[in-house]
């Protein structure tokens, strides 16, 4: 049964953005209201997720999900079916850099995310959230994004985890190349184009995209761009309900894989 917002406007286009509180996840939810959306700001604290959603406005409806737990990615999707019934824009936007304590300088997470050396503990904490959860919310959705006649899935990834870039010798970003995070979102990529290659023929549109270096909690705020800056090729790519499939994409234009 769905509620009284969604009775009144049923073809209001509905978006599922995950780690949506901060950052560019909330630049992306803050854009898709402006553009008309109905967005669920899903948070892993519900009271941060509140917060964000009050901020951006009417359109936006904070959710309690945790992309590591499948009983949160349940309720969540169970929510959204209730409410709406469908699901036409899903934003895998939640990740994490390393798995230590908040605030730590990015020059020591790189350093402890060196494949010699790399916990594995941290490896597996990270690839949790960057990799697995993106396929638990991804396959938890898919009933609700088929019900939808322009469904898109954008996956918010890296430059840091193009093969092709970083084993490039001229590539400045080589050093740079880990096991923890820097793998995970290669490993992202291959998750995207998987899904890319099966939805293809259900005619659900998925790709990834890289905010570039952006001044996040990521990074420990230490990138060079600003979230206005970093968020805008996300923004494009979510609002493109025409484009391709299959395809990554920074704020410079196509990356490769």
């Amino acid at each position: 049964m769905k509620n009284q917002a969604a009775s009144k406007n049923n073809k209001q286009p509905v978006a599922l953005v995950t780690g949506a509180n901060q950052g560019v996840g909330n630049e992306i939810a803050k854009a898709l209201a402006a553009n008309g959306y109905q967005v669920y700001v899903g948070s892993r604290n519900l009271s941060n997720g509140e917060k964000a959603a009050a901020e951006i406005g009417e359109n936006a409806t904070a959710i309690q999900l945790n992309v590591t737990q499948q009983q949160s990615i349940n309720a969540a999707v169970a929510r959204i079916e209730q409410e709406y019934g469908r699901l036409d824009l899903l934003v895998n936007n939640a990740g994490i850099s390393h798995a230590g304590k908040p605030g730590r300088p990015m020059e020591e997470v790189l350093a402890e995310g060196r494949a010699t050396t790399a916990s594995l503990d941290e490896v597996r904490a990270v690839w949790e959230t960057n990799v697995f959860g993106v396929i638990a919310v991804t396959q938890a959705a898919l009933p609700l994004l088929r019900k939808s006649d322009a469904a898109r899935i954008v996956n918010v990834s890296s430059g840091l985890g193009s093969l092709t870039w970083v084993s490039d010798p001229a590539c400045w970003a080589r050093e740079h190349f880990g096991v923890v995070y820097a793998a995970s979102k290669t490993a992202l990529n291959a998750v995207t184009l998987s899904f890319a290659l099966e939805l293809e023929k259900e005619n659900i549109k998925v790709n990834a995209t890289s905010p570039g270096f952006t001044a996040t909690a990521l990074n420990n705020f230490q990138g060079t761009d600003s979230l206005e800056v970093g968020s805008r090729e996300p923004v494009r790519v979510a609002l493109e309900t025409d484009g391709p499939t299959g395809r990554f994409t920074g704020p410079d234009g196509p990356l490769p894989w």
